[in-house]
């Protein structure tokens, strides 16, 4: 081909190369990544918002029905045992009472004339002056005697109780939190007028996520902070965990029984408890921002020795505050990116920059 040629087809080829739309391939740019190593994680304490309640709350009720006449106690009160509570009206549990001392005194009387009506029918009997049926019918009347004397004695016994269970006494030292009935209100027996709460040992009231059961149980510690008294910090371990959830908030009930007392904790403060899980040896915690999912699962991007980079699929066993609990996919120590992820390809070349500081944020 002549030379004087070559300039016209030069311009040609480049009009060609533009209209495929094709470009030479070319290398990945190597990019600046923010890296941190795969730490050995520490199980983060969980923290539950509760009130504090008295384990023993007794219902106090009267054991007879009848009007009530005085309640000699208010709500927030401290009694002692034995201390009077409330009072019904006294006047039926009174003739009550009578009755039954007056039906005493008349078996009593009958039971006198039959024993001697036994004994004299006897020295009768023993002398051959009467029959046999003439004597077994005394001994049989004074049998009858004898018999409602001791059911009438028994009787005088239960009314003599329930006129003293027309005052209700509270059965040990406590304070009451609920008065249920008031003075000229008519009461049934066994109907709960106050409600006493005793201080000697007293629980934290907490709600436990149904995934937060079985780390409850197997908390290595627990402790109990009061709202209204900062600074206070008691030791406490799990009572009691209900065995079924509630049917509304679908959580189960706790109760921590704080293993030691201050004068300062009263019924119904606010509290926390802060429960210390323990912890799996083979926790692996990686930062939030390094696990990524675009559509196949959730992943992380590790860097190798090389410095290049490679897609790896994790396990999540759990979200938390201070990054990412995994279970497989990566090994203490490697290094992921934590920043810059959008742009990597497999097995692009990085520049790793230096670290973050755990907790940290990578921007």
């Amino acid at each position: 081909m002549p030379r004087r040629t070559m300039p016209c087809l030069l311009p040609v080829l480049l009009l060609l190369v533009a209209c495929t739309g094709q470009e030479l391939p070319s290398a990945p740019a190597i990019v600046p990544v923010l890296v941190q190593a795969i730490s050995a994680g520490q199980a983060t304490p969980a923290v539950y918002s509760g009130e504090v309640r008295a384990r023993h709350e007794s219902d106090l009720a009267f054991r007879v029905p009848g009007k009530l006449i005085a309640r000699l106690v208010e709500r927030g009160a401290r009694v002692e045992a034995g201390a009077a509570l409330a009072r019904l009206d006294p006047t039926d549990l009174r003739l009550n009472a009578q009755a039954a001392h007056a039906q005493l005194a008349a078996a009593e009387s009958e039971y006198a004339l039959a024993q001697a009506e036994r004994t004299r029918y006897a020295a009768l009997l023993e002398r051959k002056l009467i029959a046999q049926a003439f004597y077994d019918a005394k001994a049989s009347a004074y049998e009858a005697a004898q018999a409602r004397l001791e059911q009438l004695r028994a009787q005088r016994a239960v009314t003599d109780n329930q006129a003293r269970y027309g005052t209700l006494n509270a059965d040990h030292a406590g304070v009451v939190t609920a008065v249920l009935a008031d003075v000229g209100q008519v009461v049934s027996a066994g109907q709960t007028v106050l409600r006493v709460a005793r201080l000697d040992d007293q629980d934290v009231l907490i709600h436990v996520p149904e995934g937060r059961v079985a780390e409850i149980r197997a908390a290595l510690a627990m402790s109990v902070l009061f709202w209204a008294r900062p600074g206070l910090r008691l030791p406490a371990e799990l009572r009691e965990l209900a065995p079924a959830a509630d049917p509304e908030t679908r959580t189960y009930a706790a109760r921590i029984r704080l293993l030691a007392r201050d004068p300062a904790v009263q019924l119904g403060m606010t509290a926390q408890v802060i429960v210390q899980p323990a912890a799996a040896p083979d926790t692996l915690l990686a930062p939030l921002t390094a696990v990524v999912d675009q559509g196949q699962g959730p992943m992380v991007w590790v860097v190798n020795a090389d410095h290049t980079v490679e897609r790896r699929p994790v396990r999540i066993r759990q979200y938390r505050e201070d990054g990412v609990v995994l279970e497989s996919g990566v090994q203490l120590g490697e290094q992921v990116v934590i920043a810059g992820t959008h742009k990597l390809v497999p097995g692009q070349t990085v520049k790793p920059l230096a670290p973050a500081t755990p907790g940290a944020s990578p921007l």
